[in-house]
């Protein structure tokens, strides 16, 4: 789900043991509003970033609702977090305000090392055996699992039917022809492709992969190797050719650009396939970032949010219970959350077969996207080891430094931030 800041309302607060907070732009939290939580011996702190898509928050909210109802002795407050999420999370997490349960974007072993999270295989039970290998070995850290994915979001490049079609243009099968198209489709009022408003920030890791190149693997940091200098020296020519889009009013996870006709092709997510279909029907398709070089492969990104419980609080036990309830045995919840507020792959793949707007069109297409080139973020993949390729990559396609050594230094850097992470 995307990121996007929402307007927050003040209807359908909720009465009874169920606390709703609402952060401000400024803070994490704020004081309670509704109800109060009389009879509840434990209150939960429940946190979620400030989703995009209209009525998730209204969703979340019912949710804690209906876990309160069924346990009245655990009241829920649902804190909903606009702004720089992960940044305030992090900070909360070294004070005694840390909330109980909380969701990560990227999920990060280095959380569960430093005995910031629990291990949830007592949470999973026999249910375990119903998510997909993708989701919990993404959670995995020395054999248990650390959190419950909530949502798979699948990340792919949707381009315009007609658009392309009208050009002589095919769908692109490798990078050289994306290049070529994004040139072709590129004129004086519009440009060819956005990736990001900066150009950078998600083609650089798309473009080391699908070279056939490694962020991290086993520990060790690879995009300082050969290919992934021939990787962003590759995404420089999309540079060179001023094809891209750059500083658009919202970023890449936002389909206004391509919904709007601004460019043709977009990097975006499958939770925008329900508005990117209302303005232009059936006139799109999806691809996966496309291979790079001989003997790389195309590129799906797998991403999605991750319930965890704070391993230092003092409600663990109210708080599995909590996550239990929701993510592992409130099927019916779980496919509400996965494709009634955007659109997104559940991690049950009972739950996912049993998800009719998934089987059919384009997001179809998506899933089987996916299950064939999906790759999620290494766990060790937070700003500390992903910022330095994207400085350096972002110097190397202005032709402000050679790639290999820019490409070598940040990968050094990256690896310090990785053994820390791992010891």
């Amino acid at each position: 789900m995307s990121a996007r800041r929402t307007e927050l309302s003040r209807r359908g607060f909720l009465a009874g043991s169920l606390l709703f907070v609402a952060g401000a732009a400024t803070a994490c939290i704020s004081d309670p509003i509704g109800g109060g939580a009389k009879g509840a011996g434990t209150t939960l702190n429940v946190w979620y970033h400030a989703y995009g898509e209209a009525g998730t928050q209204q969703a979340v909210v019912r949710y804690a609702e209906s876990f309160t109802k069924a346990h009245p002795d655990i009241a829920v407050k649902v804190t909903w977090v606009p702004g720089d999420y992960a940044g305030k999370l992090n900070a909360s997490l070294l004070t005694d305000g840390a909330p109980d349960v909380f969701e990560v974007g990227d999920f990060s072993e280095g959380l569960a090392r430093r005995g910031q999270i629990a291990p949830l295989d007592d949470v999973y039970g026999p249910a375990k055996a119903s998510f997909n290998k993708t989701a919990l070995g993404y959670v995995t850290v020395d054999g248990k699992p650390y959190g419950v994915k909530m949502i798979d979001d699948v990340i792919m490049l949707h381009y315009r039917k007609s658009v392309l079609d009208k050009a002589g243009i095919a769908p692109p099968a490798d990078f050289a022809a994306l290049r070529a198209a994004a040139k072709a489709l590129t004129t004086k009022k519009a440009k060819g492709l956005f990736v990001s408003n900066d150009g950078v920030g998600e083609a650089a890791p798309a473009m080391v992969l699908s070279h056939g190149g490694e962020l991290v693997s086993g520990g060790e940091v690879g995009y300082g190797s050969p290919k992934a200098v021939e990787a962003i020296t590759a995404l420089k020519g999309l540079h060179d050719d001023r094809s891209l889009l750059l500083g658009f009013t919202t970023d890449w996870w936002d389909p206004s650009a391509f919904a709007q006709g601004v460019v043709p092709m977009q990097w975006c997510g499958l939770w925008a396939m329900p508005a990117i279909k209302t303005a232009l029907g059936d006139d799109f398709g999806v691809l996966p970032w496309p291979a790079s070089a001989a003997g790389g492969t195309p590129y799906v990104r797998v991403g999605g949010w991750v319930s965890c419980v704070n391993a230092k609080g003092r409600k663990v036990e109210a708080a599995k219970s909590f996550v239990r309830w929701l993510w592992v045995e409130q099927t019916d919840l779980q496919k509400d959350f996965a494709s009634a507020y955007g659109l997104h792959v559940p991690p049950r793949t009972d739950v996912a077969a049993a998800t009719g707007k998934l089987a059919e069109g384009t997001a179809k297409e998506a899933v089987a996207l996916a299950a064939r080139y999906g790759r999620s973020n290494p766990s060790t993949w937070d700003a500390s080891v992903s910022g330095p390729l994207v400085t350096a990559a972002a110097k190397a396609v202005r032709g402000q430094g050679d790639p290999a050594r820019l490409l070598a230094d940040a990968a050094r850097q990256a690896q310090t931030a990785v053994d820390e992470q791992l010891s």
